[in-house]
Order: structure tokens, then sequence, then C-alpha cells
């Protein structure tokens, strides 16, 4: 019997190792595996790799992570905000990395990896510094860069509704980016707000086929993630 779900926290973040590149789903708050990163505190993985759309907000489960001193990098669309980040002060004194990614190849990177693509070409940030050091070229008079896909050792997804078997729907604009982390990860861990039984989703609702689920672990909104 296939069944995906798992009880625990702790069992939703077993064998995250040191080193892993980890996928973040959510735009801003709307979307976000807020449990599951504060599980990832919890879990103890250092010398991690993150792959978000923000680098945090004050207070959130990422600039936790950050100030804990447990990310060597962050990849990310957004990173400077007026208030104060631990981000900030790590990267000024040149105790963390940081590449910027244009949002639209960030999106288009987690679509390759997931697709089985290993690098694509586009024309966003051509003539920029994110530019430099990329194979140029190109096609019908217009200049591309080459950009690599952006696969992930783990992907952290928040779902409105997972099935035993890890079918996913997603509510509006939570949709955003966790279908393609999900896809792009190699070890997909889910928090479900609603768990349903086997059968309940109709097909045309699933959005991510359990297929690219490894584990779902159940938060109802607004509860603690213990």
């Amino acid at each position: 019997m296939i069944d995906k779900t798992v009880r625990t926290m702790a069992e939703a973040m077993a064998g995250i190792a040191d080193g892993s590149i980890v996928l973040l789903g959510g735009f801003a708050t709307i979307g976000e595996p807020r449990a599951l990163l504060e599980g990832l505190i919890e879990q103890g993985a250092k010398e991690l790799t993150i792959v978000a759309n923000t680098a945090g907000r004050p207070n959130d489960g990422l600039s936790r992570l950050i100030a804990l001193g447990r990310v060597r990098k962050v990849m990310a669309t957004f990173a400077r905000r007026s208030s104060s980040l631990a981000f900030h002060e790590l990267y000024r004194d040149g105790k963390i990395e940081f590449e910027l990614i244009p949002q639209g190849t960030l999106a288009e990177g987690l679509r390759a990896a997931g697709s089985g693509v290993p690098a694509y070409y586009t024309a966003t940030a051509v003539g920029t510094p994110v530019a430099a050091g990329k194979e140029h070229r190109e096609f019908d008079g217009r200049t591309y860069i080459l950009e690599r896909a952006l696969a992930g050792d783990v992907g952290l997804v928040e779902a409105w509704q997972a099935d035993r078997w890890g079918n996913l729907t997603f509510r509006a604009a939570g949709r955003n980016f966790n279908p393609l982390v999900a896809m792009a990860a190699k070890l997909t861990i889910v928090q479900a707000q609603q768990m349903v039984r086997l059968g309940e989703l109709h097909p045309d609702q699933v959005v991510t086929s359990g297929i690219f689920v490894n584990r779902v672990l159940h938060v109802p909104y607004g509860d603690p993630p213990g």
C-alpha cells in the first residue's frame, strides 16, 4: 500500500544532509512552507544552499536559519529589504554567498530540472552583471545566455490538499513556485493544510502528481509546526 504520509516533523525532516541544496516554494508569505522551515531548523542540517524567491523576512524561518549560520549560499530573486535581516549582515561581512536569479529564470530553472533539461537559453539578464561569465549565443539576431537547471536535493512545499499517495492541490496564489519545486527536488517534503481520502481529489484538480512527492505532513493552517 502506498502511503507517503508521515506523523511527525522529525520523520518528515529525516535524512537531510549537511551541504544539501534546498528548494523552497512560496512567494513572500503566500504558499511558504513555514512549518517545514521550522522543522529544518530543529533538524540541524548545515552548510545549506537555499534556492527561493526571497532571502527571508525579519524573524521568519529562513531568516532564523540564516542567522544560525546554517546557510552557506542563498540563490534568490529578491534579497534586499529596508528592515534589517541576518542575511544582509552576513553578506556584508563575507560570511554567506549570494547569487541573484531573475524571477522568470528561477521558475524556468526549476521547470527545466523537473523536466530533465540540464540547461536552457534565455534573453533575461543579457547585458547585466548577472550574465557575466555565462555562455552567450545568438538566435535569430537576438543574444541569449545559457542558464543551468535548478535541481535540488530537497524541496519544501506547502499544499492546500493532499492524499496518501502525495497527489496535491494548491489554493489560488499559494500555487506559485510550489509545483515547480516539487518536480525539481530529489526529496520532496510537503506540508498539507488538508488531508483527504484517496479518490476524493478529482483528477482535473490535481496539480502535482504523487510521483513527485516523497513525504506529506498534515499541518493545518495556524497550527504549530511540531
